[in-house]
């Protein structure tokens, strides 16, 4: 018996093919071929039309179902990984009433900060752990504010991972773990967060029923079915944003367990059973995929905006069609740490909540027409966004968050042996590798749903560590690098 599992990117979508039994990957695929891209109507926005990660998701399921030749009977369950923090608004009709507004769009951020400072933030945090801030519920707010009649038509306003589920199984659901990454969710009253919603005068009907992040959430209609290639009534059974996600897919489940990822943006993402927050907003805390109320279990997630998106602005700026990222690598591998003195801030893909909610763009700093080349550039990217994930994961270590490992998957910027080495040396981390996907991870879980296997660290608990990065000996060139470029932001800030 086998499941499917979806990892909804701004980039990309997703999905992997797995045994349940043993949790072999039979198959990944990735579609469209070329990188999505996002519309900017406005400096600072930025919107996805929701139809086509519908499409990619059938693309991608024709795909694997292609390659593999397996029998559409035997696959008896499919999860689904999303990007976060997004906002999908649907009529009566399920139709998309309006672009969806995706994770790094900024024109929220007033509302969010207003609603904050009016609820009190003692009371805001306590309750539902972050701000407002550039969140779902915030973003809900300035529709209804600034596009009065599509928020009249909306008849439910979800995620996008609610949105796939609503396409599959015609049914309007979302999830515990969905509400709290929006800030829908009152984590003390375990209830919807009746201080937000009232706060910005947004209706609760809008959002929908709940169903559990973990188990039967609905079932393929007969039209997604055919669409698909799968069978009617194939349960759709896992469904969580893709940072609890990840650190799903790499069996981090427990206190204490740490996760990473460099995708378009950065994460680093570590579990507690306390309803942690960052009184200043500079990382926030969600819901896990096995939360409960009488069992807390809440990821604390750093985000870096500008990530992987900067290693591909590169790419396009230095080479043409042909270079590849293994060849940036090599590139990059000929420039010494430091990068002889020239350093990328890559802030420059919205705004930054660990500066803030400050948008201060990305910047080239040290340039030297005479000594640097392109190669320099492509490490001094690489070394910025390992730098980023630096800074903010000081902020990690003064809430407890233990650093001391951290698990990756091998599928994204932590492939460079520059940019996780460089991590790995100025923390002291050790930097595990695993085979898995976000892709496989939502296969794996959605197991659970349907009896193929017993509970989640049952199912995800089989990974192989393909690589174990540990710090260099080259530290002291890196600090002062990096102490170098730490006053860079400092000036830009």
């Amino acid at each position: 018996m086998y499941t499917i599992g979806y990892d909804i990117g701004s980039s990309s979508v997703k999905a992997a093919l797995v045994e349940a039994k043993t949790g072999k990957v039979l198959a990944r695929v990735t579609a469209p071929d070329t990188e999505m891209g996002m519309d900017v109507p406005e400096p600072g926005w930025a919107e996805q039309n929701p139809e086509d990660w519908y499409k990619y998701v059938v693309a991608a399921t024709q795909d694997i179902l292609a390659r593999t030749q397996v029998q559409s009977k035997d696959i008896k369950a499919v999860g689904i990984g999303y990007q976060m923090h997004g906002l999908v608004l649907v009529d009566a009709d399920h139709q998309v009433v309006r672009p969806g507004i995706i994770w790094c769009d900024g024109r929220a951020v007033e509302m969010g900060d207003k609603a904050f400072k009016s609820i009190g933030s003692e009371a805001c945090l306590s309750h539902c752990l972050n701000s407002p801030g550039n969140f779902t519920a915030a973003k809900l707010k300035w529709v209804a504010d600034h596009e009065p009649d599509n928020y009249a038509r909306a008849k439910y306003a979800m995620l996008p991972g609610d949105y796939i589920a609503l396409r599959l199984t015609g049914e309007a659901t979302t999830t515990v773990t969905g509400l709290s990454e929006g800030v829908f969710w009152d984590f003390k009253e375990d209830q919807l967060a009746s201080l937000v919603l009232d706060e910005m005068g947004l209706n609760k009907a809008l959002i929908p029923p709940r169903v559990p992040a973990v188990g039967k959430q609905g079932v393929l209609h007969e039209t997604a079915a055919k669409e698909l290639g799968l069978m009617p009534g194939t349960v759709v059974g896992y469904r969580a944003g893709d940072q609890p996600n990840n650190a799903l897919s790499l069996n981090v489940l427990a206190p204490g367990e740490v996760a990473a990822t460099g995708g378009t943006s950065g994460v680093v993402y570590g579990v507690t059973d306390q309803l942690a927050f960052d009184p200043g907003q500079r990382v926030n805390s969600f819901a896990h995929v096995n939360h409960e109320g009488g069992t807390p279990r809440i990821g604390v997630l750093l985000c870096i905006n500008g990530a992987g998106i900067l290693h591909r602005w590169v790419k396009n700026l230095v080479g043409d069609a042909s270079l590849s990222y293994g060849d940036m690598e090599a590139m990059a591998s000929g420039v010494p740490a430091g990068c002889d003195g020239l350093h990328f801030l890559p802030f420059g893909n919205g705004p930054e909540r660990m500066l803030g909610n400050k948008n201060v763009g990305a910047h080239l700093l040290g340039l030297d027409l005479n000594r640097h080349d392109k190669a320099h550039v492509v490490r001094a990217g690489l070394e910025g966004v390992a730098f980023a994930f630096v800074y903010g994961m000081k902020v990690l270590k003064e809430l407890g968050v233990d650093l001391s490992t951290i698990r990756v998957g091998n599928d994204n910027l932590f492939q460079s042996e520059v940019f996780s080495a460089t991590i790995a040396t100025l923390t002291g981390a050790i930097i595990e590798v695993h085979n898995t996907t976000g892709a496989v991870g939502a296969a794996l879980a959605s197991a659970v749903s349907v009896g193929l296997a017993d509970d989640l660290s049952a199912a995800v608990g089989r990974q192989e560590v393909l690589a174990t990065v540990r710090p260099g000996d080259n530290k002291s060139t890196l600090e002062a690098a990096y102490r170098s470029w730490e006053a860079g932001l400092e000036k830009v800030m």
